[in-house]
């Protein structure tokens, strides 16, 4: 198995942090790896993305697995049996009212992974990475403008 876990602290309330990552028709505005994304966040219905692994951003449709309103939601993709399978969670974990920590997890197994990762192990590290980064950032400056 292959897994990306990345986790900061985020200097705002889990509200703001929960905002962020739920929100997704505002990706576009901030988000450098998923650039597109739909969906219910029910689990059973597509997630559908745009993410930028590649040269040119590649549509890729998932399906949701877990929704927590405030703390989870997690998806994989369509596994192909004994070939390859996914699975990603987005966690929210209230530090006190105006700390959070955001935990981004990415697992790849079975054996074709090692195909995937051949290609891709780099542009998948750093494209979570600049997301988790990103959502730092988006939800501190919204906690910022808000701020009483």
């Amino acid at each position: 198995m292959f897994v990306i876990e990345k986790t900061v602290e985020i200097n705002a309330p889990a509200a703001v942090v929960w905002e962020v990552i739920s929100d997704l028709a505002r990706y576009p505005e901030w988000n450098p790896f998923c650039l597109q994304c739909e969906s219910t966040l029910k689990p059973g219905d597509p997630i559908t993305m745009t993410v930028k692994l590649m040269a040119r951003p590649q549509k890729q449709v998932e399906l949701m697995l877990e929704y927590v309103e405030g703390k989870r939601f997690a998806y994989c993709m369509k596994p192909v049996p004994g070939l390859l399978s996914s699975f990603r969670s987005h966690d929210v974990e209230a530090l006190g009212p105006e700390r959070t920590r955001y935990r981004s997890t990415f697992h790849l197994k079975q054996w074709f992974r090692v195909v995937v990762l051949a290609l891709l192990q780099k542009k998948l590290e750093a494209g979570f990475s600049g997301m988790t980064d990103a959502i730092q950032r988006r939800a501190e400056s919204l906690w910022a403008q808000r701020k009483p």
